[in-house]
């Protein structure tokens, strides 16, 4: 057994789901595997500590936006042809169908088309009058959506960000119980609230994208970029965002205040010695150089030139472990 098929095994057997002969074929390569034995310790390690926390039930908000969220996701399949449906009725009722009358099965089929053609043209008369209505509404301004209106609307995701050239003017395109949109300055807390929502929207990447771009734009900016707020947005998505860009983007912002915020620091660290992106990880080394003489950015630095598989890296952690030296 190679440790990429152990490493499969062993999230299978944390749960109880591996089979006896393969779970025995596991715990045989953990007997020889370092790596591996270690791997499973940790997890049972995190399991054990997520158990012990109660699971707490899940709040209104999230369950409005995921039934939100399963509304989109059905709009976008393509509707289909009222025969298709007719047939596809007719199909879901043919053990009822061999017992009845053929009278009874006549009424039925010419009951389901008539009452498909009726849905079909009500469904896309709503859609009309309510793109009509929507069409008729002004764009506020953000200083016209309170912070607790906005808390309110339950916002599901945001749909799209527009931002004027050479401005700090944005439009933030969002869906909460009807779709909306404000307008205003990115300094506007209206405007960052919604970016942040944003910054978590994991069904729609060029979303996020663009957002963790704006917010990494203002904390390189030296406007405001509190610890609780943007940076925090940042730092989540340095550590957990499965978009390269993303991590670049958020990396990038962050640099300002790793000198001065330990948690800032930290993710820095966490990527230079988990990315997976080895850009990401050669921009995480070059942003640790302020801080080289801090006693754990250098035994992370004094590892990662000792042991890691990069040649690049290990040039470039001992290319700044050197410069410490120079100024001991």
């Amino acid at each position: 057994m190679n440790c990429e098929l152990a490493h499969e095994r062993i999230v299978m057997a944390a749960y109880g789901e591996l089979a006896d002969d393969a779970a025995h074929e596991l715990d045989r390569h953990l007997a020889t595997c370092t790596a591996c034995h270690d791997e499973r310790e940790q997890l049972r390690a995190l399991k054990l500590l997520a158990d012990a926390y109660p699971v707490a039930d899940p709040d209104p908000n999230l369950v409005a936006r995921s039934r939100m969220r399963l509304e989109e996701a059905l709009d976008a399949i393509p509707p289909k042809r009222w025969i298709e449906r007719v047939l596809q009725t007719v199909r879901n009722n043919a053990a009822s169908l061999q017992a009845a009358p053929i009278a009874a099965g006549l009424l039925l089929i010419i009951g389901a088309g008539a009452g498909s053609l009726g849905g079909y043209h009500i469904a896309q008369t709503h859609a009309a009058r309510a793109s009509e209505s929507a069409t008729a509404q002004p764009v506020p301004d953000a200083t016209q959506v309170s912070a607790s209106s906005s808390g309110d609307m339950e916002i599901a995701n945001i749909s799209s960000i527009v931002r004027q050239p050479n401005s700090e003017l944005v439009e933030v395109h969002f869906n909460a119980l009807v779709p909306q949109q404000v307008r205003g300055s990115l300094d506007d807390p209206n405007i960052r609230q919604l970016l942040m929502v944003a910054s978590a929207n994991a069904s729609n990447p060029g979303i996020r994208d663009q957002t963790v771009g704006l917010l990494a734009d203002e904390c390189r900016a030296g406007h405001s970029c509190q610890p609780d707020g943007i940076r925090d947005a940042l730092i989540q998505a340095l550590r957990y965002d499965r978009n390269a860009g993303v991590r670049q983007k958020a990396l990038e912002g962050l640099q300002p205040y790793v000198a001065q915020d330990l948690r800032v620091r930290d993710a820095v660290l966490e990527a230079l010695l988990h990315d997976s992106d080895p850009h990401i990880r050669t921009v995480a080394v070059n942003m640790l150089v302020p801080v080289e003489a801090d006693t754990s950015v250098r035994q992370v630095l004094l590892s990662v030139a000792n042991s890691d598989r990069s040649p690049k890296i290990r040039l470039v952690s001992r290319q700044v472990l050197s410069q410490v030296a120079e100024i001991q």
